[in-house]
């Protein structure tokens, strides 16, 4: 697996007219460093791109769009605009942002591994939870997914996006969804902080050999601590609480409880613009077998500004006072 994504590495690399990656520890790519020697991969970061988590089933085997393929791809997004949904208020294309780009390399996937670009097969007895961003649907608390719910008795009946919990694409791992696809990273010698414009979620991760807290500890983005291995920042992150998904694919859907699994983030900085993110999940209790995506990111020259999702969550209130007055009109 890590030769396979080190292929992945080095074919954005090519995209972007860069040196060889084989040579990054010689200092081949010239990526800005700080006094401490490591890499500087501070700055905010758009992780905006049309390129699916899954490859779809219609292109079997094929890895990767020709150059003709994609700019169709991009154009059809473009023409596409935002997407309509029913209801009273519903989001203009203002607000959306799912971006209008496949990534640099053209791949159909942002998953490597498995081969085929799909999600494993879950393990026999995988609680699954699928939601509807349009209808509610039938389940029982905790509500693990994202977006969605399955009524409207208290916001315990909704989704972690809507509750304002954890924001639809912070992860971790961190997946481009319909806006805020930005997070800000800081770093020192001790301790790199990652921060999503979604929720305004901050996870600050120590770099001193600090093992993980009790396994009894259940946090809502998982307990991270991290470590340097060459030029490449590694972040290993355990103790989901069980009220959130091991895993969520989509924001309508997630596997299995937080009290499993480990997820292992990369993050390198390939060049002055480039950073590319790696993930992979490992959880045999809900997956036959781990996997592994990997997702450029471009720099941007613009602050992140404060998305105070509690403090303006009207669409909430506005919910449950709604079904309760529809409850007295009958």
């Amino acid at each position: 697996m890590r030769h396979r994504c080190f292929s992945i590495m080095c074919a954005v690399a090519a995209a972007l007219c860069l040196a060889p990656l084989s040579a990054v520890g010689q200092d081949a790519v010239a990526i800005p460093r700080l006094a401490d020697g490591k890499p500087d991969l501070q700055g905010v970061w758009d992780f905006r791109t049309i390129t699916p988590l899954e490859r779809p089933r219609q292109l079997g085997d094929k890895q990767t769009l020709t150059a003709e393929e994609a700019a169709q791809q991009e154009a059809a997004a473009v023409q596409a605009g935002a997407p309509q949904l029913p209801g009273v208020g519903s989001y203009n294309g203002f607000w959306w942002d799912f971006g209008s780009n496949v990534v640099e390399d053209r791949r159909t996937a942002l998953i490597v591994d498995p081969p085929d670009g799909r999600m494993p097969a879950v393990t026999a007895g995988t609680e699954r939870q699928v939601g509807n961003i349009i209808f509610d649907t039938p389940g029982t608390r905790p509500v693990r997914y994202r977006s969605g719910g399955i009524g409207k008795d208290g916001p315990e009946d909704r989704g972690l996006a809507e509750r304002c919990l954890l924001g639809f694409n912070s992860g971790p791992p961190m997946l481009p969804s319909a806006y805020n696809n930005n997070m800000q990273l800081f770093q020192t010698p001790d301790y790199v902080v990652i921060l999503n414009e979604m929720v305004h979620d901050a996870r600050i991760i120590p770099l001193d050999g600090r093992p993980h807290v009790p396994e009894d500890i259940g946090l809502w983005m998982g307990n991270s601590v991290g470590h340097w291995e060459g030029d490449t920042l590694v972040i290993e992150s355990t103790n989901l609480s069980e009220k959130v998904a091991s895993f969520t694919p989509s924001p309508s859907s997630a596997l299995g409880t937080g009290k499993t699994g480990r997820l292992t983030e990369r993050i390198s900085r390939l060049s002055e613009g480039t950073l590319l993110y790696e993930f992979t999940v490992d959880n045999p209790a809900i997956l036959t077998e781990s996997v592994t995506a990997v997702l450029p990111m471009r720099k941007l020259d613009v602050p992140i500004f404060e998305y105070a999702c509690h403090e303006g969550n009207y669409g909430m209130t506005n919910l449950l006072s709604g079904a309760r007055a529809e409850e007295a009109a009958k």
